[in-house]
């Protein structure tokens, strides 16, 4: 792709200047910039640009990618704007052959890949990211199969350079119970465990992490990717699982080490493990107002623990962060004598002024055993979700 530096404003008339350099160069990014410039105005061609796309796509070698159909991808000003990835089961007979063109045509491509149909996903991942088309990704979704090797490379591939245009991301693995083994694009299996406290992308953390200054939105899914969890810009976190290398629900920021210090809303969300063992409800003292300190949004409508709702809600009242939240919503609210060492009502009210600043919302049922709803409301008030 020419060597051009593209205009750092999102003024058109210096992306006008710059889609005229292009094409005089003959770069037909030139064209179809121009022509979305139009459409922008009133004045294009939908299906004109789609074509002046595809034209770049085959000049710039991603279109065997887009044939794959594992990569879903649009394009802004020259550049890929948003990327979605699943790897398409009804092009995976012919991806060996496409792994084995991108290798013969990128000097840093793993000419191991094509052998190994467990890679091949890694490849093509590792192909766009690291493609100069990909430099202004401002959307990037990311689901895996074969994650024993693809998280690491496309971990490896975001951090190469900067990327100052990708708000969003979505990152990792899909699956039933936390720690099962897992079962490869070409069945077969392995267990996650193999990479405890390594992490499947533990490696590249710190690197990645500050790879993204842009970033704003982030959603992880899986177990052990990560050391930790971090960004500057990083406001909005939803994690689902134990996405930590050390199995770890939280992000993993701490008052010596805050890697999180502008997140205002966190969502967490996992369920009992492949052995049937909760989350301990200790990992809620990792919550403190010096790891968190702009955490203003706290959702755990989705989070199992190992003990009951009106535990859940005690040791929440005993963190530190509990005082700066606007905010929190908790999987239910079922509270028995046997819960409460006595009186349930009692132990609501007890713990109710501690929560007297945020709304509080439950998510699935209250039942609040000897009291009826109204003597519930008016001990413990609860607020409707937004949204």
């Amino acid at each position: 792709m020419s060597h051009l530096e593209a205009p750092g404003s999102e003024v058109w008339a210096e992306w006008r200047e710059y889609a005229e350099k292009l094409d005089a160069e003959g770069d037909p990014r030139g064209q179809a910039i121009l022509l979305e410039h139009r459409l922008r105005t009133g004045e294009g061609d939908a299906a004109g640009l789609v074509q002046a796309y595809r034209r770049v796509e085959r000049r710039w070698g991603l279109d065997g990618l887009r044939e794959d159909g594992s990569w879903r991808f649009t394009w802004s000003r020259g550049f890929l704007d948003e990327a979605r990835f699943r790897a398409a089961p009804h092009s995976r007979p012919r991806r060996g052959a496409l792994v084995e063109r991108l290798a013969a045509s990128s000097a840093g491509a793993d000419p191991a890949d094509a052998a190994d149909p467990e890679r091949w996903e890694a490849a093509l991942i590792d192909a766009l990211l690291r493609h100069p088309a990909a430099a202004r990704l401002r959307r990037l979704d990311l689901r895996l199969t074969d994650h024993h090797h693809s998280a690491g490379r496309a971990a490896a591939a975001l951090a190469e350079h900067r990327r100052d245009h990708l708000a969003e991301l979505r990152f990792g693995h899909a699956f039933e119970y936390l720690y099962e083994d897992a079962t490869t694009s070409t069945g077969a299996r392995f267990d996650p465990m193999d990479h405890y406290d390594t992490g499947f992308a533990g490696a590249e953390t710190e690197a990645l992490w500050a790879a993204l200054p842009a970033l704003r939105t982030l959603e992880l899914e899986g177990a052990l990717l990560f050391h930790w969890v971090g960004g500057e810009g990083l406001t909005d976190l939803r994690l689902h699982g134990a996405v930590r290398s050390d199995g770890g629900v939280l992000p993993g920021s701490s008052a010596r080490a805050v890697t999180l210090p502008n997140l205002a809303s966190l969502a967490v969300e996992t369920e009992s493990d492949v052995h049937g063992t909760e989350c301990p409800v200790e990992q809620l003292e990792e919550l403190t107002a010096g790891a968190y300190p702009a955490l203003r949004s706290l959702d755990l409508a989705r989070a199992h623990f190992d003990t009951g709702d009106l535990q859940v809600l005690r040791a929440l009242a005993d963190t530190s962060v509990l005082p700066g939240l606007t905010r929190l919503r908790v999987r239910s609210l079922e509270v028995s004598p046997h819960d409460a060492d006595g009186d349930p009502l009692a132990g609501l009210a007890e713990l109710a002024p501690r929560f007297a600043h945020l709304a509080l919302s439950v998510a699935g049922a209250v039942a609040v055993e000897g009291a009826d709803p109204a003597e519930v409301a008016a001990t413990l008030p609860l607020a409707p979700w937004p949204g």
